[in-house]
Order: C-alpha cells, then sequence, then structure tokens
C-alpha cells in the first residue's frame, strides 16, 4: 500500500471513530451534568467542529478555543510565555496549562487541549512530526496528559488527535459514572 493510501486510510478510520466517539458523548456528559471545553493548537478546531456538527451538541459543549500560535496560547487560555519558552509549545506543561485555562474560562466540568505538530514540516530528532500532547482536566481533580506520535500525514495525525483526545473525555465521563463522582 502507498503512503497516501496508508495516510488516507488512517485519517478515515480516525473519523469514522470520532462520529462514534461524539455520539457517545452526547449521552454520556449530559447524564453526569457536563460541558465540555476544547482548546485546540495542532488541530485547529477539529475536535468542536467534530463535536458540534452533531444536533443538539448545545447540551454539552460549551466552548472551544482555538490557539494556533504561542501568543494565542498566552493571551486567550493564560498559559505563561515562559512556560512555552522554557518546554516549548509542544510539551506536557503546555498541554496541561492549556486545559486548565480553557477550564478556568468556561462552565464547563471537563476540558481537553491538544498541542502537537501535525507536519508536514516542523519536526525534529526530540519532537518528530506526528507529536501530539493531550491533556484532560477536569474541576477538582488533577490534570492529566499523554504524549502520542501519530503516524501518517497531516490529516491523519490531526484525525488521530481528535479521536484520542474524545477517547479520554468519555473514559473521565464513564469513570465518575461508575463511581459517581
Amino acid at each position: 500500500m502507498s503512503d497516501a493510501a496508508v495516510d488516507t486510510t488512517l485519517a478515515v478510520s480516525a473519523q469514522t471513530a470520532v462520529r462514534a466517539l461524539v455520539a457517545e458523548l452526547a449521552q454520556a456528559l449530559p447524564a453526569q451534568g457536563w460541558l465540555l471545553a476544547t482548546a485546540e493548537s495542532c488541530t485547529g478546531g477539529l475536535i468542536a467542529a467534530s463535536c458540534t456538527d452533531l444536533a443538539g451538541s448545545s447540551a454539552w459543549f460549551d466552548r472551544a478555543v482555538v490557539s494556533y500560535s504561542n501568543e494565542a496560547k498566552t493571551e486567550l487560555l493564560g498559559v505563561d510565555a515562559a512556560l512555552i519558552t522554557a518546554h516549548g509549545a509542544v510539551s506536557e506543561p503546555v498541554a496541561r496549562a492549556m486545559a486548565e485555562g480553557v477550564l478556568a474560562r468556561s462552565k464547563a466540568e471537563v476540558a481537553v487541549a491538544v498541542t502537537g505538530i501535525a507536519g508536514p514540516g516542523g519536526g525534529s530528532a526530540e519532537k518528530p512530526v506526528g507529536t501530539v500532547w493531550l491533556a484532560w482536566a477536569r474541576r477538582g481533580e488533577a490534570t492529566r496528559a499523554d504524549k502520542h506520535v501519530f503516524a501518517g500525514d497531516r490529516n491523519a495525525v490531526r484525525w488521530q488527535t481528535c479521536e484520542v483526545a474524545l477517547r479520554g473525555v468519555l473514559a473521565m465521563a464513564q469513570g465518575a459514572a461508575a463511581t459517581g463522582r
């Protein structure tokens, strides 16, 4: 299979998963009485668009901040510029700060943030193309972050990021439902 075919397969698979995840979130988040907020860099609003493609999403989706530039991260989300300087925009501390920043500026109970290198350029030996940091924040709980290095072209990286981001939100809602928190 050619690289282009692999990239297309990765993207289509993730898109299909995202649609199913959004449908599950449309049930799980209102059941918890939760709203979702997103802070997106490398996905450029794709997570929010995927959520709001579903009619009725206003019952569980509060807002999104597309913070593509470092300045937007500081101005819109309150990410300390020194944090970006010290660790880079694509880092665990910045992803955590983005999630916590959008949560603090919203009515949401839960937030997800993503920052990464979708490509085709911009990668390095330390942070190759496909590197994405994701963070999930919930009011009153510790923020969780994970690093992924996704395969494929820009489109595939963005869709896989969207899928992992929404899987994390769904896991939080299901976990809260199971524990009653």
